[in-house]
């Protein structure tokens, strides 16, 4: 069985979108950042994969070439890379920001302690006060 590049680069693209998926489950800001960015850089090979993967063919069309590479998805790239970077810098300055204002960089704005409270009020873990347990 020989692997083709179009396989390696279609497995690549979906290693790369779960481990963006499983860095925006986390509950802290910096996780959710590189996230959004591994996801970022995912949907930007998708885009420029499907100008088709060629190899030896020039990049502009040019006199006697038959195949020739799509320059779209190259430009859509290159301004989705732009847009990504900024929306990067804006997200971070935004995780920054909260938190210095909360004190916590949380996702939900909670420190460790009130996050523990909030799911165990009772300060244990089964739901009901420790005298109602049998």
């Amino acid at each position: 069985m020989t692997l083709s590049l179009e396989l390696l680069v279609a497995t690549g693209i979906g290693w790369v979108t779960a481990c963006g998926i499983l860095l925006l489950l986390r509950g802290r800001s910096f996780p959710v950042v590189l996230g959004l960015s591994l996801i970022g850089y995912a949907v930007n090979v998708f885009i420029f994969v499907m100008g088709r993967l060629w190899t030896g063919a020039p990049p502009i069309l040019g006199t006697g070439a038959t195949v020739f590479a799509d320059p779209l998805p190259q430009a859509l790239v290159l301004t989705a890379i732009v847009i990504g970077f900024a929306t990067t810098g804006f997200v971070i300055e935004l995780a920054l920001r909260n938190h210095h204002e909360g004190g916590s960089d949380h996702v939900d704005g909670l420190s460790d302690d009130e996050q523990r409270r909030r799911e165990h009020p009772h300060g244990h873990r089964h739901g009901r006060p420790p005298e109602d347990r049998r």
